[in-house]
């Protein structure tokens, strides 16, 4: 029986990662400042599973970035517009060009796609594929990597992205052809790179396959086929382990267990019927490496649970082809549960239920020695330790809220329902708000600068008394009101200067959640959250957001939104209870966030945008199993948003999302307006919108906000008249793709005062267009 890691979080225990890179962005450090931190990382990851008493530990799992966008370089199939920079800069640098866009040097070339890692809140950059691409080995990471944890004395396993899943990932850039067709150009420079891991002492390698997991064509499976008997034709003696995570195998599972590797891993986290499914088919040549500890929750393994699955693997297959793992990598797990010392935020009834990645480590090679039969006392120990705490909190009164549960077993239809038809509003609101044709506004949070980190800092180490901690957010709130005032915005925001996290900020103001002082996990490049942990029924003791966006009102005639994040992404985004539906804890923060709705309308607030950038991150991998989802999702969505008057203007926001096949679930939401991501696309997803005649108001962004580039007023002119050709112009808004926290206010400025002259240049030539005609 053996024990592998299929990845670990590479931010580094104190996010040095994140830190590294963004000194390096800014120029602050040097180029080998920053790779003497990652090879740091990497060691510290190394040496921590090492000294576990881990069997086969991972290498190329750490990114600077991201890890399709390192397999992207590595295969050099990097797009034409990067070719000037790559020929001029380091290899980093050119790298984080395609992730971040590059505006300097006379150079101004937009970023890569992003997009959500499968059902996960990880982003990831989105391959380009050109007809007839070609590849070739360009980036020697992975090599390297492994030379280096080999270099200090790691049986180390290098991880790859499969050849299907990497293809399969990417989007094709022009019409007339299929991106699978494109294997016979990619399989040569994985074998040369699988040669070159060989040379220097390789025998494992992890291909990760979690393609195999979805919906998969007959061309694909096929292809699937003849790829690995081709790497196994050219390798037959690597040992191939090809990982399947975040979903179960089903229709596939002829497919995987026929696939010529040395081990297969499986998801038993998700889809732990799959055991006896493939337990019944597997053939003798193939070993099964059990998922069995949960590597996207931080709650603590049940090994009892576990044992019980080990066991009927060893019983059927023997115990040398029986490998203990997580279920996915433990990327999308926070770092040690150990840095969690302030009881005051995390108190040790709720601590005792839960396991970070290092504790997870140690959890697999537990259950490996209390499987095997000569478990020590520790061990024994641990395993009272484990059932203790597992039974503890199925019987914790912390958890139940009968008052809760009684309020959502009484929610009707008539709970999701709006007085009036979108029609209707329309006109009802029209009259009240008075908007312009083309209406400007931003998504909600502007740049959270060093200053206002600092205030939140002290305030809460008590160097800042409640009342000027407040004062200091109002000038600050205050300014932001007149500088969009200044400029032209039509609709404004407050800023969201108190607030730390658009999920933590209410999460801390709903019963229900706890929450981690370091529980950092990767979002995207060094974009870290902190997901706040659902534990127990929720609900909404007092207001949360009335004050602020009441202040902020009181400021200015102009219409100022009330800013909430709705029921589906604080589901998404938080650390959740598994020990009910997750349909039945979303339904329970619809009815809080309902509660604040109506509290807002109350209190003069007549526009409301309810986030919902997570409704396409929550669907099922499998599509068979979407609408019983989408029903429970867009239900909850209107929930919270159906308690006020027609004359309440309801926007909801998504991005980073593909929208084609749930376009209607989306028109089933009824928001007012909803704003997307749209930019870095090109207005692409517009098109679904289009297709379906999306009846209701839209703002597709013009603003990639996750780039620090700052686009012109002519780029966003010509994204405004792509909007036009597929959306009438009096359902479009203008705004940038996503909220500004992350930015700073000299980039914030200049794009903002551009976008707001493009829709005043876009209104102005519609308004010409429309008197020509009449």
């Amino acid at each position: 029986m053996q024990t592998h890691i299929l990845g670990y979080p590479r931010i580094g225990s104190k996010r040095e990662l994140k830190k590294a890179c963004e000194q390096y962005w800014s120029g602050k450090t040097s180029l080998t400042e920053l790779l003497k931190v990652g090879n740091t990382i990497s060691q510290q990851n190394w040496k921590l599973q090492q000294e576990a008493g881990i069997d086969l530990i991972p290498c190329n799992d750490f990114s600077f970035y991201d890890q399709v966008l390192d397999m992207i370089l590595t295969l050099g199939a990097i797009p034409e517009r990067y070719l000037e920079i790559a020929s001029q800069k380091a290899e980093l640098d050119l790298y984080f060009a395609m992730a971040r866009g590059y505006q300097k040097d006379g150079l101004d070339i937009t970023a890569m796609e992003m997009t959500k890692w499968f059902d996960t809140n990880y982003h990831y950059i989105v391959p380009e594929f050109q007809k007839n691409q070609q590849f070739s080995l360009f980036s020697q990471k992975i090599i390297n990597e492994f030379i280096s944890a080999k270099q200090a004395g790691v049986n180390a396993k290098p991880v790859i992205i499969g050849p299907l899943t990497y293809l399969l990932l990417g989007k094709e850039k022009e019409e007339g052809f299929d991106k699978l067709d494109l294997i016979g150009n990619l399989l040569p420079v994985y074998i040369e790179i699988l040669k070159d891991l060989q040379s220097h002492g390789a025998e494992w390698i992890q291909f990760d396959e979690p393609f195999l997991g979805l919906d998969l064509s007959k061309k694909a499976k096929e292809t699937y086929q003849s790829v690995y008997k081709e790497l196994r034709r050219e390798f037959p003696d690597l040992k191939f382990i090809i990982a399947t995570y975040f979903e179960g195998l089903k229709d596939n599972l002829s497919l995987a267990t026929s696939l010529p590797a040395d081990v297969l891993h499986i998801d038993l986290v998700r889809c732990p019927e799959q055991l006896d499914e493939i337990l019944n088919i597997i053939p003798q040549t193939l070993s099964l490496s059990l998922g069995i500890v949960d590597g996207r929750n931080i709650w603590k393994n049940d090994f009892e649970k576990s044992l019980n699955f080990i066991e009927k693997a060893v019983n059927a297959i023997g115990s040398e082809r029986v490998f203990i793992a997580p279920s996915c990598s433990l990327l999308h797990s926070p770092f040690d549960l150990d840095s969690e010392k302030n009881e005051e935020i995390l108190s040790p009834d709720i601590k005792q239920w839960m396991a970070f990645a290092k504790q997870k480590v140690y959890e697999i090679v537990s259950l490996k020695k209390l499987a095997s039969g000569n478990a020590n006392y520790p061990a024994l120990q641990q395993f009272a330790e484990n059932k203790k705490a597992v039974d503890t909190r199925k019987t914790s009164p912390l958890i139940h809220n009968q008052q809760v549960k009684d309020r959502v077993d009484l929610t009707t239809d008539d709970d999701a329902q709006r007085n009036s038809p979108f029609s209707r509003r329309k006109e009802d609101q029209q009259k009240v708000l008075q908007l312009p044709l083309f209406p400007t506004t931003t998504i909600g949070s502007f740049p959270q600068t060093q200053e206002v980190r600092a205030w939140r800092s002290k305030f809460k180490k008590g160097e800042l008394t409640a009342e000027q901690y407040d004062d200091l957010l109002k000038k600050e709130t205050e300014r932001t009101i007149r500088w969009q005032e200044k400029i032209g915005i039509d609709v404004l925001v407050h800023g969201e200067f108190e607030r730390n996290d658009m999920v933590e900020y209410f999460g801390e103001q709903l019963d229900g959640f706890a929450f981690t002082q370091n529980g950092w996990v990767q979002s995207y490049g060094s974009r870290c959250v902190k997901p706040p942990v659902i534990y127990g029924d929720v609900h909404r003791p007092h207001p949360m957001t009335v004050y602020w966006s009441q202040y902020a009102q009181s400021l200015t005639d102009q219409w100022v939104k009330g800013m909430l994040t709705g029921p589906v992404t604080i589901l998404q985004w938080s650390f959740v209870r598994d020990d009910q539906p997750r349909s039945v804890t979303c339904k329970q923060i619809a009815l809080a966030i309902r509660d604040e709705v109506n509290d807002l309308e109350k209190a003069g607030i007549r526009i409301i945008q309810i986030d919902e950038p997570a409704i396409r991150e929550g669907l099922p991998l499998r599509k068979a199993e979407w609408q019983e989802y989408l029903k429970w999702a867009v239900e909850s969505f209107r929930i919270s948003a159906s308690g006020v008057e027609d004359t309440t203007q309801i926007h909801t926001h998504m991005c980073y999302s593909e929208f084609n096949d749930i376009i209607q679930n989306i028109a089933d939401m009824d928001a007012d307006v909803i704003t997307i991501e749209c930019s870095r696309s090109q207005m692409e997803l517009l098109q679904a919108f289009a297709d379906f005649k999306y009846p209701n108001e839209i703002g597709p962004g013009v603003y990639d906000i996750h780039s620090p580039r700052v686009p012109s007023k002519e780029e966003m002119l010509d994204l405004l008249k792509k909007a036009q050709a597929v959306i009438p112009a009096q359902q479009l808004w203008v705004n940038p793709d996503c909220g500004l926290k992350t930015r700073h206010w000299d980039e914030t400025e200049k794009a903002l005062i551009a976008m707001v002259e493009a829709a005043k240049e876009a209104a102005e030539a519609f308004d010409n267009e429309r008197n020509l005609v009449s």
